[in-house]
């Protein structure tokens, strides 16, 4: 697999997304449903907004490597949370995750209106390989 970062800008680098991503020569394609902050036993987070993040990131991450990818693949990344103004609180929390494994993706951060019983975050990605 070839992934080119397209950024015609440099201002997005600090917001830790790309303007777009090609891939070329993929081997396979992972659609990962939105990971939210639920434990293995199915109970839905109560927590504020930056650990719901952790949770929702670590829940991804797993997906990921259950699948056989690695989170570096990530090359889509939809963020969907009740609050803009609260992510942007816990932003450097994802910036964190983002750097650690080294991902370059698109992304589009959307405010709903709400989400499953009492979460506040929910990750949706695509990977390749």
């Amino acid at each position: 697999m070839q992934k080119k970062v397209i950024n015609p800008w440099v201002w997005q680098n600090e917001r830790s997304y790309s303007q777009a991503i090609e891939v070329s020569q993929a081997v396979s394609t992972l659609y990962i449903s939105g990971q939210t902050a639920i434990n293995d036993k199915g109970i839905s987070s109560a927590a504020e907004m930056a650990v719901q993040l952790e949770e929702a990131m670590y829940n991804l991450g797993k997906v990921i490597e259950e699948a056989g990818y690695q989170c570096k693949n990530i090359v889509r990344l939809n963020v969907y949370t009740t609050s803009v103004d609260e992510f942007m609180q816990s932003f450097s929390v994802f910036q964190a995750w983002v750097a650690r494994h080294n991902i370059q993706q698109a992304t589009t951060l959307i405010e709903v209106k709400s989400l499953f019983e009492s979460l506040k975050i929910e990750l949706e990605a695509t990977a390749v390989k």
